[in-house]
């Protein structure tokens, strides 16, 4: 409401939830990642020439020194835990929470990819956090019916050694 000591005017808020579903090319690059995931569950990167770094997901230019990368190279579906986080709050298109995602550095990459973990007990989210240990050892899990989507790896879990 308008401040009755004021000249200003009465600001109204609208909220309002768009969904936009849209669909496009994937390119080249984007498109082979994802058809190599789809039919045969193989990570694979691009290496840069300048610089040598492995970059998953595979892009057509590094994002370190821009130049664009000339090689693919077969990554492991395995990797380590860099960092997480333990969503408590629901977002749309995003599971009930809580969940985990987390940044994972596949063997045989320089960068690393955002996806699901699964294989924590999330009842007790504080202790969870401090259970799920940054360089744990993570393992894709496959779906079995896959689409060309990053999601056709279902979630990553820890590797129990």
């Amino acid at each position: 409401m308008a401040d009755i000591n004021s000249n200003q005017e009465e600001v109204i808020a609208v909220t309002q939830e768009w969904s936009v579903p849209f669909k496009h090319y994937a390119g080249e690059i984007t498109g082979r990642y994802l058809k190599e995931l789809r039919d045969n569950k193989i990570i694979m990167g691009r290496r840069c020439p300048k610089c040598k770094k492995v970059l998953v997901p595979a892009r057509k230019n590094c994002e370190s020194c821009f130049t664009e990368t000339d090689e693919w190279v077969k990554v492991k579906d395995i990797g380590t835990l860099v960092t997480f986080s333990i969503n408590c709050m629901k977002y749309v298109s995003m599971p009930d929470p809580p969940y985990v995602m987390a940044l994972i550095k596949l063997d045989g990459a320089d960068t690393s990819i955002m996806h699901f973990v699964k294989g924590i007990d999330l009842s007790d989210i504080d202790k969870a956090g401090k259970n799920l240990k940054i360089g744990t050892r993570m393992q894709a899990v496959w779906k079995d019916k896959r689409i060309g989507n990053v999601t056709d790896i279902d979630y990553f879990m820890p590797v129990i050694e």
